[in-house]
């Protein structure tokens, strides 16, 4: 039986070495359009991999998947991240679990991974076409025909979309799947970037540029109210971080950039209520009454906001003796409720494209379409994504070996 797997990042790897490790009655053929496997994930966590998530709760994994968590639980269950970490050092990568919770190579280095799957290729004979990129993919019959933009064509008894999504255009991501999916008769729901960074209209962002926090709560408002708590980073343009991504994933179908009315709000003091901290402020104001009032900012937050805040507030080089409440005020609403307009989102940060495939039309216990028989598909393709930290790609994991297995029990 002659399978053909489009697509040689995450899920199309795992699908392909599940396939060759599991039968000997499969020709697999891995299909990249890029000169070799794994470009995207080799890049994830700096160029360390993200191979998955130190967490070990199933049920409090997929809380991290805005879009697709109940479709995933099955796959999740049958290959969990546990399941990857055995599965990874067993094939001589060691791993690490890193204080945040993520897992890497204890190498630090992403190729690692990708070495593994070339080292399983070459052992099991997989055919991996690289420089092959895929223009067309039609059934006739009971037979899949890849077409090439060279010309030349391939046909295959079984096809699994594994293409990505359009995130990282630059790794080969180009959401070419998407065609050859809606061609063969799917849906394919609302495209947009999840885990990007957020651009700031203010003209004062080169000025925060590398200040950083470990726990703040942002909120973003659209249809919804959007909100997570979490580090971030000023950037020279906006910010980054943890947090921006998760919230960035929650509302990535929000359109902010294109809204007047959009704006990022920043609680630096999630835990505290307003009251209190209007007490700490006015504390330290009474304490230090001949000291300029930036002095007493600068115990709260970093000097270059500092600055900021009371450029803003025109507090200037006022004593503490002589600000008045409505300056106390006003300093609480800043820390509690600090206002940014959203312009855009960064290019070049989108790390995963929320949606994809439309998951009703996928057995999600074999990831086999419901509507073209034969045809599977896994990893960012579908439309599931994740908050950074390894989840994406323990999804990529954990659908493209249940696809690997489905296709397995089909042809023994």
């Amino acid at each position: 039986m002659k399978i053909g797997i489009i697509g040689a990042g995450a899920a199309g790897m795992m699908t392909a070495a599940t396939i060759a490790e599991g039968s000997s009655n499969a020709d697999v053929f891995l299909i990249e359009k890029n000169d070799g496997i794994g470009k995207k994930v080799e890049i994830t966590g700096g160029g360390r991999c993200n191979v998955t998530t130190g967490f070990s709760d199933i049920k409090e994994i997929l809380k991290k998947y805005p879009r697709g968590a109940n479709f995933l639980k099955f796959a999740m269950y049958n290959f969990s991240q546990a399941d990857v970490f055995a599965w990874v050092s067993s094939h001589g990568v060691p791993l690490k679990i890193e204080e945040d919770m993520r897992v890497f190579p204890k190498s630090n280095n992403g190729k690692d991974i990708t070495k593994l799957f070339n080292k399983i290729f070459e052992e099991k004979k997989v055919n991996v076409l690289l420089k092959h990129n895929a223009s067309d993919v039609i059934k006739k019959d009971d037979k899949f025909f890849v077409k090439f933009s060279d010309g030349k064509e391939l046909d295959f008894d079984f096809i699994v979309f594994t293409s990505g999504g359009n995130a990282y255009s630059h790794t080969g991501s180009t959401g070419d799947g998407y065609a050859f999916s809606k061609a063969l008769g799917h849906k394919i729901t609302d495209l947009a970037p999840s885990l990007h960074a957020f651009t700031f209209a203010e003209k004062r962002m080169p000025d925060l540029a590398g200040i950083s926090f470990k726990h703040v709560s942002l909120k973003i408002k659209g249809e919804k109210t959007y909100e997570f708590t979490g580090p971030f980073v000023f950037t020279h343009r906006g910010i980054s971080g943890p947090a921006v991504f998760a919230l960035s994933s929650m509302a990535a179908h929000e359109k902010f950039e294109t809204k007047d009315d959009s704006y990022l709000f920043i609680d630096f003091f999630p835990e505290k209520k307003y009251e209190d901290v209007f007490a700490e402020i006015n504390r330290y104001a009474i304490e230090n009454q001949k000291k300029e009032f930036i002095n007493v900012l600068k115990n709260f937050v970093p000097k270059a906001l500092a600055e900021i805040m009371c450029e803003d507030m025109e507090i200037g080089t006022k004593k503490c003796m002589d600000a008045s409440k409505k300056d106390l005020n006003k300093t609480v609403e800043f820390l509690k409720n600090m206002k940014f307009k959203i312009s855009g989102k960064s290019p070049g940060d989108e790390f995963v494209t929320a949606g994809g495939v439309d998951l009703r039309d996928i057995d999600s216990k074999t990831m086999e379409s419901k509507i073209c028989p034969n045809l599977y598909f896994a990893g960012e393709i579908l439309d599931i994504d994740g908050f950074t930290g390894g989840f994406n790609l323990q999804s990529a994991w954990s659908t493209g070996r249940l696809a690997g297995e489905s296709i397995i029990k089909k042809i023994s």
